[in-house]
Formats: C-alpha cells, sequence, structure tokens
C-alpha cells in the first residue's frame, strides 16, 4: 500500500483538491443493492458506468471489491478500509475517504463507486451525483443514503432503454453541487 501524501496526480493538480464524483444505480425506493449484489439486470448501465469511469480513480469500499470478480480494467481501483493490513490485489488500499482521495493519480473526477457506507462518508465531499435512477422498487439490504436533494442541480438527464418489455424505466441524471 503507498502511503497516502499530497503527491500531484499526473495532471500536476495536487491529490486533496480532486474533484469527487458519486456515481450509483439507485431503485425509486432508495435501494441499491441485495446480498452484496446488484438487484437489478441494467446492460446498458454498466456500459454507462464504464463510461464515465474508465481513465479514472474509483474508490470503493471493501465489501465492493469484494463483489467484484477483480479489479475494473482502465481505472485506479482504490479500496477503503479499517481492516489494518487489509490486501487488494490489483488496487490500492487507504483507511479513510481522505487518503484515498490523496492516492489518486489519474485525472479527475475520482469516482466513489460504493458501498453505502462510504457514500455517506463520500457524499458531503461531492462535487457531482452521477445516478441512475430507476422508476421501480426493488427489494434489497443496501440503500443509498438520504440528503437533501435542494442542494443539487440537475445538470442532464437521459433515458436509459429498457432491456425488455417488463424491465423497469430508468434514466441517467447527473446533478452538480448547487454553490
Amino acid at each position: 500500500m503507498r502511503s497516502a501524501d499530497d503527491t500531484p496526480r499526473q495532471d500536476g493538480v495536487p491529490a486533496s483538491a480532486c474533484p469527487l464524483t458519486l456515481i450509483a444505480a439507485v431503485a425509486a425506493n432508495g435501494v441499491i443493492g441485495v446480498d452484496n449484489r446488484l438487484p437489478w439486470r441494467l446492460p446498458e448501465d454498466l456500459r454507462h458506468f464504464r463510461a464515465l469511469t474508465t481513465g479514472h480513480a474509483i474508490i470503493m469500499g471493501r465489501r465492493t471489491w469484494e463483489s467484484l470478480p477483480k479489479a475494473l480494467p482502465g481505472r485506479q481501483n482504490i479500496v477503503v478500509t479499517r481492516q489494518a493490513g487489509y490486501v487488494a490485489v490489483g488496487a490500492e488500499v487507504a483507511p479513510s475517504l481522505d487518503a484515498a482521495l490523496q492516492l489518486v493519480r489519474l485525472p479527475p473526477p475520482a469516482f466513489c463507486i460504493g458501498g453505502a457506507e462510504l457514500y455517506r462518508f463520500a457524499l458531503p465531499q461531492a462535487d457531482r451525483l452521477e445516478i441512475t435512477e430507476i422508476a421501480a422498487d426493488f427489494a434489497g439490504d443496501t440503500r443509498f443514503p438520504d440528503y437533501d436533494r435542494s442542494g443539487w442541480i440537475e445538470a442532464s438527464r437521459r433515458p436509459g432503454a429498457p432491456e425488455a418489455d417488463d424491465g423497469p424505466v430508468y434514466s441517467f441524471a447527473s446533478y452538480r453541487r448547487a454553490r
């Protein structure tokens, strides 16, 4: 594990100044997961996630990391955990979100990809939200944190294409923090 310091990223910006974007798919009832996996199958959402995050740092909690088959290619994978000595093959490990942001070497923004606990810590620091809003309720054990929507301005929205006639309606929404 590299130590977290203020080493500049490749673009010369101090790591502590790294813009942070939260990216998540969220059901109408706030659910983002069940049994450490997504409760829906939306291939277009996975393509959207890949398009936005490739070439950037992705920061995730330990359980999110452990739900993946391997490090996500084309990205700097950073795992946040309080477990001392934790090893994540193909990723860097940090003890906190702030330490993770200091490890970022790729161009901004860094993306927080979950889970729920890390989203809660990251939300106050986020500059943007990239939310796939699913217009259906799903059963689940993990939820996106509640937040004051008046603090965010919708920058763009486009509809997603349902995968089947009975598939959920969803859209890709981008929000920026109201300043």
